[in-house]
């Protein structure tokens, strides 16, 4: 039997959200991944540096998951839950994790200290910051959010939005920023991923974790908006959205 509206409410808005696993929507949310395949050009990366530095690590699960580190591999991450998880998960791999919020630089580093700087999903990049870390020959690769991604989603809640809301995080701006920070640009792609929510449940889990989608969501402020989701996904079938990727990759001379 299909479970009620609440009893899948509920049940979302208790599971704790700490860390970047999205295992819990195994079979409730699905999200095609980008064609470039960014943990595996991280691996990559990193079998080759010496000295590396993730910025926003969040749980460490994706560093976590690199096989071959260098001698030094240091990660930083600003939201309490996620340095305690961090630390728990990536200490035992070698991994030092620095308590660092990323919003106010700079980065608590020496300048060139790194040779591969890394970040995935940053909610900002500190281009000025990435470059003086960065050793000369030094690379920087990063997979961002891009333009009206999920919007789907957020304009169900929130209603259109502006027309700069849609332009924002372009990979062009990054280009900009990167380039006047001293880097050149080697590598930028872009793309655009389907994304499917089965339940009102998925959504209610989806939008407390990645917290920018309807920015101050909450089950009582938006409890009516999520019951007609939740009547349309019954109706309808799954929920369509549309992620926005795109990696981008730069060298200090």
């Amino acid at each position: 039997m299909d479970r009620t509206f609440d009893e899948l409410v509920a049940e979302a808005a208790s599971e704790p959200v700490e860390g970047w696993d999205f295992s819990w929507l195994d079979g409730r949310a699905t999200e095609e991944r980008p064609s470039w395949g960014y943990a595996r050009l991280l691996g990559e990366r990193m079998a080759r540096a010496s000295a590396t530095l993730d910025i926003q690590t969040g749980g460490g699960e994706v560093l976590a998951g690199v096989l071959t580190k260098p001698p030094l591999a240091v990660a930083t991450e600003g939201w309490p839950p996620n340095v305690a998880k961090a630390t728990a998960l990536l200490h035992p791999l070698g991994v030092v994790v620095v308590a660092d919020d990323d919003d106010d630089p700079p980065l608590p580093f020496a300048d060139a200290a790194f040779d591969l700087v890394t970040s995935r999903h940053p909610v900002r990049a500190h281009w000025t910051e990435i470059s003086r870390v960065l050793a000369p020959g030094g690379t920087y690769l990063s997979q961002e959010v891009g333009p009206s991604s999920v919007f789907e989603l957020s304009e169900f809640f929130l209603g259109p939005q502006p027309q700069e809301a849609h332009l924002s995080r372009h990979p062009d701006h990054a280009v900009a920023a990167a380039t006047a920070a001293g880097l050149d640009v080697v590598d930028v792609r872009l793309e655009r991923l389907r994304m499917e929510f089965r339940d009102v449940g998925a959504v209610v889990y989806f939008l407390r974790k990645v917290i920018w989608i309807v920015p101050g969501f909450t089950v009582g402020a938006h409890r009516d908006r999520l019951r007609e989701l939740h009547d349309l996904i019954q109706t309808n079938g799954p929920f369509v959205a549309h992620s926005s990727r795109f990696l981008i990759e730069a060298r200090k001379p």
